[in-house]
């Protein structure tokens, strides 16, 4: 597959400079706008725009504001050399085999084919080209291929303890403890905590709660259990020590150099997967997705006997139908052949003794 893509990729004398010098873009950012129904997708979308771009056309990954100017002045060009159902398809394959999930890979899929219905609505590129990259469809998973873990609740915390190794700074360690510990016990979502201000933060009933910003733009008050609130407090003693708590506007979790100075800019979604990436590698508990952390959340809840209704809350699902099939996947014990050799009596130890 790797050597596929290499046939795909445009010439490096084709790739010099080609920000600057296409002369004729399109603007992806604002095309979309009527397009897709969140600002979590448009997101979503640049992401794995940018990434193909990465892969087929030889451009440098770019995050944050770099990929919203990138998204905004793609070069016409370029797309109509990078765009094609050949290429797609191998692109495909290739996340395939890298393990990403039938939901990413649908959404992978979607974004580009999105793209090049755009650009073909615009007249910059051809209807064919358009309909055959709609007529692409997700690889089917090889034998063995990851579609997600269940971590258990030891897993769970040896998570959490090797976010906190893997810290260069004391500064660092911090930051990561608190990330781990939201994630671990919140339910939330990579982008939610990429998005979490100071000012989300406040206090109903006496309890303290978290304003979390979700997909298409809805919001649910999510209450903030101790131990979240006592690392989020020796976070904020370096975050803002003159002050008695951060700016509202001020991100929640943010950049900390190898140093240990802090930066102030918010840690994007790519940077919290690296962080559990890393830190799964640390702790020897294989790859780790930051949405295996909010599955293995609501299958902890769910074994632990806690309501489904009170998990589809957390979870902030639009209804209990959909954490049922959240949970569906959760694996289920097979307990049958226990069962029966408890019926025969085979487990009694003293049939063995001597």
């Amino acid at each position: 597959m790797l050597s596929v893509m290499s046939d795909l990729i445009i010439s490096p004398s084709s790739q010099n400079n080609l920000d600057t010098l296409e002369v004729e873009t399109f603007n992806f950012v604002l095309a979309l706008a009527g397009r897709a129904s969140s600002d979590h997708t448009h997101k979503a979308y640049f992401r794995w725009i940018d990434e193909y771009l990465v892969a087929v056309a030889g451009l440098k990954p770019t995050v944050g504001l770099k990929r919203l100017h990138r998204m905004s002045n793609l070069p016409v060009r370029l797309l109509e050399r990078s765009l094609s159902a050949a290429q797609l398809r191998a692109w495909l394959g290739k996340l395939a085999t890298e393990g990403h999930s039938k939901q990413g890979l649908g959404q992978a899929r979607a974004a580009l084919t999105t793209l090049a219905s755009l650009l073909a609505e615009a007249g910059w590129l051809d209807d064919s080209v358009s309909a055959g990259m709609s007529n692409v469809r997700i690889p089917k998973a090889p034998d063995g291929q990851r579609t997600g873990r269940w971590l258990t609740p030891d897993q769970l915390r040896e998570l959490m303890d090797a976010a906190r190794r893997i810290a260069t700074s004391e500064n660092q360690m911090l930051r990561n403890d608190l990330i781990m510990t939201m994630l671990c016990t919140m339910g939330l979502r990579r982008d939610e905590l990429a998005t979490a201000r100071w000012g989300d933060l406040s206090s109903q009933n006496d309890r303290a709660v978290l304003k979390v910003h979700g997909k298409g733009k809805k919001t649910a008050t999510i209450d903030i259990p101790r131990p979240v609130l006592r690392s989020m407090d020796r976070w904020r003693r370096v975050y803002a020590p003159a002050s008695p708590r951060p700016d509202n506007h001020l991100p929640l979790v943010c950049r900390v150099w190898k140093g240990g100075r802090l930066s102030y800019k918010p840690l994007t979604p790519e940077a919290i997967w690296l962080i559990i990436a890393h830190a799964a590698e640390d702790a020897n508990i294989g790859h780790v997705a930051p949405h295996d952390l909010r599955r293995s959340v609501a299958g902890a809840l769910q074994e632990s006997g806690v309501s489904i209704e009170k998990i589809s809350r957390l979870l902030r699902h639009s209804n209990v139908g959909v954490t049922e099939r959240y949970l569906s996947k959760l694996p289920q014990r097979n307990e049958g052949a226990v069962l029966m050799s408890d019926v025969l009596g085979l487990n009694d130890d003293t049939l063995f003794e001597d």
